[in-house]
């Protein structure tokens, strides 16, 4: 289990057994990826969402894919259902590879650049790249 365990979200709570060693949102997730200087895997999805359970399937129920998520990132999930507009911008951010150096949000990842950002592209694991 994970640290999304603990949380009231639905969606959250469905993730809970993955064995991606997701974090909510939150400045601990943010700190945890300063401190072992890796960057932010950031997963935003709704209880609803048909691609979000395809995604949850074929990627985050894999232990392979797990495995190479948690040993080269801070992963982390938000429910679009129950978190503030800023999280919505920090999904936009990653699609557009902008910055969040004005977000305002008290305890984000402001000043953080994304690197690249993406929406489930289903394919055969030979299309998936090695994590270094």
């Amino acid at each position: 289990m994970n640290q999304l365990r603990y949380e009231k979200s639905p969606y959250l709570l469905q993730h809970a057994d993955n064995p991606v060693d997701w974090m909510p949102w939150g400045q601990a997730a943010f700190d945890r990826a300063k401190r072992e200087d890796r960057p932010v895997f950031l997963s935003i999805g709704y209880a609803a969402c048909h691609w979000c359970h395809v995604m949850a399937r074929e990627s985050f129920d894999d232990d392979e894919a797990a495995e190479a998520i948690n040993r080269s990132f801070v992963a982390v999930k938000v429910d679009d259902d129950w978190e503030t507009s800023d999280e919505d911008m920090a999904g936009e951010l990653a699609q557009s590879g902008g910055t969040r150096q004005d977000a305002g949000h008290g305890g984000g990842a402001g000043g953080h650049r994304a690197f690249h950002g993406g929406v489930p592209h289903p394919g055969d694991r030979s299309e998936i790249l090695p994590v270094p």
